[in-house]
This record gives C-alpha cells, sequence and structure tokens, in this order.
C-alpha cells in the first residue's frame, strides 16, 4: 500500500474523528483500508472529519444531527456507530430520543421506529461493556 502524503487538514480530520469515535474504531477502521479506498478515507477525514466536525461549538447538536439525518437515510451501521460516538460528543440518551423523534415526523414512522430499535440495542452493548 502506497503511503499518503497527510496535510493539515488530514491530520485536523483524524485528531477529531479519534476524539469522537475512538482510538479503537479509528484503529480497526485504518488496519481495515485497502489500496483502492485510501482515497475515499483520506476524503472524509478531510472532508467530514475536519471541514464539518472540528468547527466549533455544536459537536453534542451535530452528533444528534448526524444521527437523526442517517436514521432517516437508514443507515443502520453508522447509526449505531454514531450513537456509540455520542458518549464521546456530550449528546445524551434523551438527546438522541429527542433527535429520532423529529425523524419520526419529519422522515417517517418506520425510520425512526427502526432507528429506536437500533437505539436500544447499542444503549444496551454499551451498557453491557460498562458493566
Amino acid at each position: 500500500m502506497s503511503k499518503p502524503r497527510h496535510g493539515d487538514r488530514y491530520v485536523e480530520g483524524m485528531a477529531t474523528r479519534r476524539s469522537v469515535l475512538g482510538d479503537a474504531h479509528v484503529d480497526r477502521a485504518e488496519a481495515a483500508k485497502t489500496e483502492f479506498d485510501i482515497p475515499f478515507q483520506e476524503l472524509i477525514t478531510e472532508a467530514a472529519w475536519s471541514h464539518v466536525w472540528s468547527r466549533p461549538n455544536i459537536r453534542r447538536e451535530r452528533s444528534m444531527i448526524t444521527i437523526a439525518l442517517l436514521a432517516a437515510l437508514k443507515q443502520d451501521e453508522e447509526v449505531a456507530m454514531h450513537i456509540r460516538a455520542s458518549v464521546n460528543t456530550g449528546a445524551t440518551r434523551d438527546d438522541i430520543r429527542e433527535a429520532l423523534l423529529h425523524v419520526a415526523i419529519y422522515a417517517g414512522v418506520p425510520a425512526a421506529n427502526h432507528a429506536m430499535k437500533i437505539a436500544r440495542k447499542t444503549f444496551d452493548e454499551i451498557d453491557a461493556q460498562a458493566g
């Protein structure tokens, strides 16, 4: 695998990604990347994690917005990942519930219902790990 060159946006994005998702998650994702998807990984690190997630002031709200958007789009794995990340963003379970109630009205009850199931399962997993 070729070694990519990383600029300031990548470094900032990676630091934010680690602070939100946690080192273990990012380390697994980094270990799993291939020559094929390196450009995509660089893109999301710079665009999503640096340009957007590194912006100041609304990390908690950004977390809720992200969960709501992913729920509306039925991106199950990403919903669970961002619910787990909410531990690091300050978004509470009550905040997440409120975001999913909003999904029910604006994106449909089936999408919110499914995301609620994912949230319950994810919270159960978090609680079991904290045990």
